[in-house]
């Protein structure tokens, strides 16, 4: 019985010390929940006209490159450049073999002057078939006054009717000859047009022949460079087959893709006479260059723009690929803003009794500060001077997070904002 009560008693004991221990626990102050904030940079703000940037990404070409043809089938001759070589004004490019021009130029005067030989022999026939025709109608006007005398003989049986055959043989044979000398006289116009047409032709081809003569040795016909050559020395090549193309140092154009959202823009800048200047992005030192029209032809992308360099830079190529800032037309109540204050591509956040403050803004374009860095150009009405806007990009940035400031970021002036 006494072994019984033992584990009874100590399991009696702890229960009365949990009690004793609870009852006599001290309490603790109640938690109370506090909001958590997250350190941000702002930038004072003053909306301004501003005017924007856009980038856009071009490939040069040159509206004065040519293609050098051969003139005529035959063998190279001469090449004296090769791919990339800059030339001056009169250098000589390529060169057909003489041996293949001179026997055609030959040619060519032969059958000049065979045809002109032709015309002078039709028009010294004409003059001797008139000659001819008054003689030979003479004849034939005597022939039938025989005729008649031996057909009065006959009459009168004083000779034989066989004479008067003969006599009126001669008659016809002299009537044919009249005829043939006439006809011959009525087709002498057709004769001499198509002898002149035939020398005319001749003289045409002996003109064109001399004219790829000339042109079968190609002169630089300004200074420039040499694009892709496709022949070598010593190769036969046909009519009109490529040779090598020419293209000038100066008058470049870069023919850049613009997005619709902004072709009307720049459409009406044009038309009012705004000069808008582009600079490279990527070469030192930078390339300016000057919008010059507008293409005629658009697609869904866009339209192209075709920018004039306002300097020749001799290290440039035409397949060139450059990006270049364009200045828009300056956009009323605008601020830049770096691109870590916007959020998708129409909020940012403003710092209002330390919460954030959610504002709906339209991109302008961007604009490039003195020291490189690109920056937003947004617009919008709710944009007020002295505004208070955050830099600091925010993952779970939404309306009303508390935030606290770190440094406060510099009043950014439109002439620090853009270049």
């Amino acid at each position: 019985m006494r072994k019984r009560l033992v584990p009874i008693l100590i399991i009696s004991f702890g229960i009365l010390v949990f009690v004793v221990l609870r009852v006599t626990r001290d309490v603790p102050a109640p938690v109370e929940p506090q909001e958590r904030s997250w350190r941000v940079d702002v930038m004072d703000i003053q909306p301004e006209a501003l005017q924007s940037s856009l980038t856009l990404y071009g490939q040069l070409e040159s509206p004065r490159r040519f293609t050098v043809v051969a003139p005529m089938a035959g063998r190279i001759g001469e090449l004296s450049v090769r791919d990339g070589q800059t030339v001056e004004q009169g250098t000589l490019l390529v060169a057909l073999d003489e041996a293949d021009i001179v026997p055609r130029v030959k040619q060519a005067e032969a059958d000049l002057a065979d045809a002109q030989a032709q015309l002078l022999s039709e028009q010294l026939n004409h003059r001797n078939d008139r000659q001819a025709l008054a003689l030979e109608r003479r004849i034939l006007e005597n022939a039938e006054k025989s005729f008649k005398r031996i057909e009065q003989l006959v009459g009168r049986e004083l000779v034989s009717r066989a004479e008067l055959d003969n006599a009126q043989d001669v008659v016809e044979r002299a009537a044919l000859t009249v005829a043939t000398r006439q006809r011959s006289l009525d087709s002498h116009d057709s004769r001499l047009a198509a002898l002149q047409a035939r020398s005319e032709r001749a003289q045409a081809t002996l003109e064109s022949m001399h004219r790829d003569a000339n042109r079968s040795r190609f002169m630089a016909p300004f200074a420039g460079v040499v694009g892709s050559v496709e022949v070598a020395e010593g190769d036969q090549v046909n009519a009109n087959a490529p040779l090598l193309d020419f293209y000038p140092i100066d008058g470049m154009e870069l023919r850049a893709s613009l997005p619709q959202i902004h072709a009307q823009e720049f459409i009406q800048a044009l038309a009012a006479g705004q000069q808008l200047v582009a600079r490279t992005l990527e070469t030192l030192p930078p390339l300016s260059m000057t919008l010059e029209r507008i293409a005629g032809q658009a697609d869904a992308r866009g339209v192209e723009a075709l920018f004039t360099l306002d300097q020749p830079v001799a290290g440039l190529r035409i397949g060139n690929l450059l990006a270049i800032s364009v200045s828009k037309p300056a956009s009323q109540n605008s601020v830049a803003l770096p691109y870590s204050a916007l959020y998708g591509n129409d909020t940012v956040y403003a710092l209002v009794d330390g919460r954030l403050s959610r504002v709906e803004v339209q991109r302008v374009g961007e604009t490039r500060r003195d020291d490189g860095q690109r920056w937003i150009l947004v617009h919008s009405d709710a944009l007020e001077p002295g505004m208070r806007v955050v830099t600091t990009h925010l993952p779970n940035a939404l309306q009303g997070l508390k935030v606290e400031t770190g440094e406060v970021g510099e009043v950014v002036t439109p002439a620090e904002a853009a270049e």
